[in-house]
Parts: C-alpha cells; sequence; structure tokens
C-alpha cells in the first residue's frame, strides 16, 4: 500500500475510533492535514474499499474500517504503544488500597483492566497445579487439631483441618513440615511425584499420622483444581457502546461471559510473550465475531502462568489497550508476589 493509502487509512480509522460515525473525503480533508483535496481523498477511499479495507454501510456516504482495514491498521499502521507514569501510578495506588489478598489482584486487576479500556476485562488465574511449592506449615488449633497450609509462589494457599495424637509438640510439627520443605520448596506442584512423597514419607515414618493427614492436602494441592478460574471486569461496558445498541446482540455476549469454560477457550494458553489480536471473524467463536480480544501471558518468577485480555466492539482503541496490556504483562507477576502470603 502506498503511503499516501496509508496515511488516508489511518485517519479514517483513528477518527472511526473516536466517533464512531462513517467517516467522509471532507472530513478527512477538514481534520487532517494531508496537502490533498477532498476528491483526491474520495478516489483513495474508493481504492481502498475495492482493495476491502473500507466498507461503506447502506444509509452513508461515509466509509467505515473493515475487519481486514483493522488488521492492518494493527499490524502496520499503529505507533508503539506506550502508557503514562501517571496511569503507571494510578495502577498501583489502586492496587494498595483495594486488593488485600490474592484472589483480590484478580478481581482488582480485571476492574483495573476494565476502567482504563472502557471495554470488558477478563483476568485468567494460574491453575494450582502450575504453581511452585514454597511451603508447608502447621498451625495448631487445640492439643489434638491443627491446620496444615501449603503455600506456593503465587500465594495461592491450599488448607486443611487435621487430628494430630496426643502429645504431639509444636517442635514436631515444625520438624515435619522442615523436611517436607527442605525437599520441595522450588519444585512446581505438577513435578512432585509419589514416588518422592514416599521417600519423604520413609524418613518421618515415627510420625506417619500426620504425615498422612499432610500427604493428603499436599495430594490435593498436586491435583489441583483443574477448572480454570476466569474474572471478569467491565460487562456494564457493553451497553456504552453503539455497537451494542441491538439488545439480543447483548443478551448473546453477557450470556457468553457467563460461561466460565467458554471464557477459558478464548483466553487459548499461549507459550510466548507475544500479544494476540484477533479481530472480527479471526474469533472462532461465534458469539464474538463482531468483536476485537487483545490478550497477553503474564508471568510468575520466569513462568508463563495466566493470561490477560480486553474484549469488545472492533472499534476499539487498539494503540491505548495494547499499551495498557503490555504493562500488566510485565507488572501483574510482581502484584501477585507482593501479595502472596
Amino acid at each position: 500500500m502506498d503511503e499516501r493509502k496509508r496515511k488516508i487509512l489511518q485517519a479514517i480509522i483513528d477518527d472511526y475510533i473516536s466517533t464512531a460515525e462513517p467517516i467522509g473525503s471532507r472530513t478527512i480533508a477538514r481534520k487532517y492535514d494531508l496537502g490533498i483535496s477532498p476528491a483526491t481523498i474520495r478516489n483513495e477511499m474508493s481504492d481502498l474499499e475495492v482493495l476491502g479495507y473500507l466498507e461503506q454501510p447502506h444509509t452513508s456516504a461515509g466509509r467505515i474500517p473493515s475487519a481486514k482495514g483493522y488488521r492492518f491498521y494493527v499490524d502496520c499502521l499503529l505507533a508503539p504503544p506506550t502508557i503514562s507514569d501517571q496511569e503507571i501510578l494510578l495502577i498501583d495506588r489502586w492496587y494498595e488500597a483495594k486488593a488485600r489478598r490474592i484472589e483480590g489482584v484478580f478481581q482488582e486487576t480485571a476492574k483495573i483492566l476494565s476502567r482504563m479500556t472502557r471495554n470488558v476485562s477478563l483476568v485468567l488465574a494460574p491453575q494450582m497445579s502450575q504453581c511452585v511449592f514454597k511451603y508447608m506449615q502447621f498451625l495448631p488449633l487445640d492439643e489434638r487439631r491443627a491446620i496444615v497450609i501449603i503455600v506456593t509462589d503465587t500465594g495461592f494457599v491450599d488448607n486443611k483441618v487435621i487430628d494430630i495424637p496426643e502429645g504431639t509438640s509444636l517442635t514436631d510439627l515444625q520438624s515435619i513440615a522442615e523436611r517436607i520443605n527442605n525437599r520441595l520448596a522450588g519444585l512446581p506442584l505438577d513435578r512432585i511425584r509419589l514416588s518422592l512423597l514416599r521417600e519423604i514419607k520413609q524418613e518421618v515414618v515415627s510420625d506417619s499420622l500426620i504425615y498422612k493427614a499432610a500427604l493428603e492436602v499436599l495430594g490435593s494441592a498436586i491435583a489441583g483444581d483443574r477448572k480454570d478460574r476466569v474474572y471478569t471486569g467491565g460487562t456494564t461496558q457493553l451497553l456504552e457502546q453503539p455497537e451494542f445498541r441491538d439488545v439480543d446482540k447483548v443478551k448473546a455476549l453477557l450470556s457468553m461471559l457467563e460461561e466460565e469454560q467458554l471464557l477459558s477457550d478464548i483466553l487459548h494458553r499461549q507459550e510466548t510473550d507475544h500479544l494476540l489480536v484477533t479481530i472480527g471473524q479471526e474469533n472462532k467463536f461465534s458469539g464474538i465475531q463482531d468483536c476485537s480480544v487483545i490478550q497477553a501471558t503474564y508471568r510468575v518468577d520466569g513462568q508463563i502462568v495466566g493470561t490477560v485480555a480486553v474484549l469488545g466492539p472492533t472499534r476499539m482503541e487498539y494503540g491505548k489497550i495494547i499499551g495498557v496490556l503490555g504493562f500488566m504483562q510485565r507488572h501483574l507477576g510482581d502484584v501477585l508476589k507482593k501479595y502472596g502470603v
């Protein structure tokens, strides 16, 4: 595509994202200093329509971007996305004011993303089995009961109340926890095998009842809750978008946003840090083929553990959203470690 067509296409898409109104050649000539006449712009717009980058609504003389136009815009025309220092400060202050536990971090992340992007946000949390064992701890409740707690690198906690033999001291419990921690600390839960647990059990055979109870909790954590957990934010933002004035379309999308398994399928787990932008029909799920989805993975201690995403109409502020998601991709792992147990 030659430079003049690129500038005209970028001007049309920028203006349409802002106004949600079809764009005419006179509007482009008046608002953008391209140094060419409305007639020349009109001819170029006709060519862009023939090439499939623009569409003409039946009720308007203006043009709007097609999915192909948005794709070219994202791939070739966007300036490098950025996020301001003020926005970064606001994000950090939001976490400090709102987040208290690990679950709260995911809930607040969804809220932050939806408010900053004015679209629906999706946050896919790590599965327990993806996490790294950090430590086990016993907390006595009384002479015959204690809580055994397993904590992971991301702050996720699994716990269970267990019975302890009469005469068991806090020192005994701490000794068992120390032996387990020395062998397992730093291992991903899904790599802790039963053979390794049996080896540890042989070392603590005299306290086998306590160990058996601890083993049950550890086994539960290793098995994990295999169901993905997806946190959403900003679903009411859909009602403010002119693309969703159709009540049936809104109902269908809101219904889809309630299906957690479907949402986790949309946030297909990537193995790279590359931000993924899917536009219109590029989305394989019929309920969002009028939408765009921008998603990015995030890491904890170098390991990809989840995804953050924004879903909205194809007429979205791609540059701003990519900038925000890029920052959250780099920042969320540190936030999780800060607010972990």
